[in-house]
């Protein structure tokens, strides 16, 4: 999450002085090479982050061969030409790493005393130029992520919603896959040129942009920036020209009989993307029907009517169209079309009525005060001030927060009116055998 410096705007005085002192300040530079700078000075920590996001996701692949951006984040640990064991030179000077991919981007990062940053530089330099490619390491992840995609998504209850439903939802857009693949048989037939071709088109500093945060000096860190990154070939600049989703005008629906626990049901809608105005809107009505015990659809669908056992609303905040989904697990004996009446008699609450203003601020405060305590840490603050360098500036970050308690009841009853709606609507229904 995401906080501001804004403080007029704000409902909570307290909470309006927190985001004013814990407003992100960095500075940016863009290397001759393209490689976009961020850097966070934040002298209360010993630690420092090295952050570096590729813009690259699950959309930028081949249909024909899914799933290789996830391959390359595991790839990417498989070390380089000059450092064959990436982490154990890490865990000398005591630091950390992980990554994650999803539809959009790739995202990999390094924690570790400060002291010791330009080891996170000689690390993720020498990969981004130098990423060491074998026969042998590519057996290997490939063996990893195939195992990963029978764990979570064959082999367990549920696991194969995504696979199902993104499909449902969308039938141009490389979004219809999920992260993990289309299908396993792409990931089984991943060959080291394609690999290779892959890691020359994304991985290079024309496609990335690198965050540095913690207690540093902006111009030591831009001299290493400079010594490591510099020199190294910016790669072919590249459009992205991605099939557009057609707005969706019928109402789609599959039923699957499954070894499940329970009858499951998802609702999905599509949406606007990430830099669509309305994002914050809808983002804000998910709260009120799934945020806490006191949300619309815990009160009234799993507490008062005991209609569910759990029920959640939520939405990707994808790049491009984006989904709202509704997912609910039925209590036994409560059939299928019961559920699902059910909770279209909210979604209609929420088109016919303004949301009170009491219910409005209460949901915005809770925003308030999560982005607030969430980015404290400095790891979340690179990863954001990143994702919105990406987006197209990273002081987006310090403007969030405004723009959701700039929303009114008229604006939340607008858009679950244009949202939904049965022909906007794809429902998977998964039947316990």
């Amino acid at each position: 999450m995401y906080y501001s410096s804004v403080k007029f705007y704000l409902c909570n005085p307290f909470l309006s002085l927190i985001l004013f002192i814990y407003m992100v300040k960095f500075n940016r530079f863009t290397l001759s090479n393209g490689l976009r700078v961020v850097v966070h000075e934040d002298k209360t920590t010993p630690m420092a982050v090295l952050n570096v996001l590729y813009d690259v996701g699950a959309r930028d692949e081949n249909p024909a061969q899914t799933g290789f951006a996830h391959l390359f984040e595991h790839l990417m640990f498989g070390g380089s030409v000059n450092i064959p064991n990436y982490d154990e030179p890490l865990q000398r000077v005591g630091g950390e790493n992980n990554a994650f991919t999803s539809n959009d981007i790739t995202n990999y990062y390094i924690t570790l005393p400060s002291v010791n940053i330009e080891t996170a530089f000689w690390l993720e330099s020498d990969r981004m130029l130098n990423l060491a490619f074998s026969e042998k390491s590519l057996e290997v992840q490939r063996n990893v992520v195939m195992e990963e995609f029978k764990q979570r998504y064959l082999n367990q209850p549920y696991g194969d919603v995504w696979l199902k439903l993104r499909p449902l939802v969308y039938k141009m857009h490389p979004y219809r896959w999920a992260t993990i693949g289309k299908e396993l048989a792409h990931i089984e037939d991943a060959r080291i040129e394609d690999v290779k071709a892959f890691f020359k088109k994304h991985y290079n500093p024309q496609n990335a942009v690198v965050v540095i945060g913690g207690d540093i000096d902006t111009d030591e860190v831009l001299q290493m920036a400079e010594k490591w990154f510099g020199s190294i070939p910016p790669g072919e600049k590249y459009n992205r020209s991605l099939p557009h989703e057609p707005e969706q005008l019928d109402a789609r629906r599959e039923t699957v009989t499954a070894k499940v626990p329970l009858n499951s049901v998802y609702i999905a809608f599509q949406m606007k993307g990430r830099l669509d105005e309305s994002y914050y809107v809808t983002d804000l009505m998910s709260d009120i029907l799934s945020r806490g015990a006191s949300s619309r659809l815990h009160r009234n669908l799993l507490k008062e009517r005991q209609l569910f056992s759990e029920i959640h609303a939520y939405m990707t905040g994808s790049f491009d169209t984006g989904m709202f989904v509704i997912d609910g697990k039925p209590l036994p004996g409560i059939s299928i079309e019961e559920a699902e009446a059910a909770i279209w008699e909210e979604l209609e609450k929420l088109k016919n009525e303004l949301v009170a203003v009491e219910e409005l601020t209460k949901v915005k405060n809770k925003t308030e005060s999560t982005m607030v305590f969430s980015e404290m840490s400095l790891l979340d603050k690179a990863m954001n001030l990143a994702y919105f360098e990406l987006l197209g500036d990273a002081e987006l970050l310090n403007l969030e927060t405004a723009r959701y308690i700039a929303i009114s009841s008229q604006q939340i009853q607008h858009q679950a009116q244009v949202l939904f709606q049965k022909q906007n609507s794809s429902t998977l229904v998964y039947l316990a055998e």
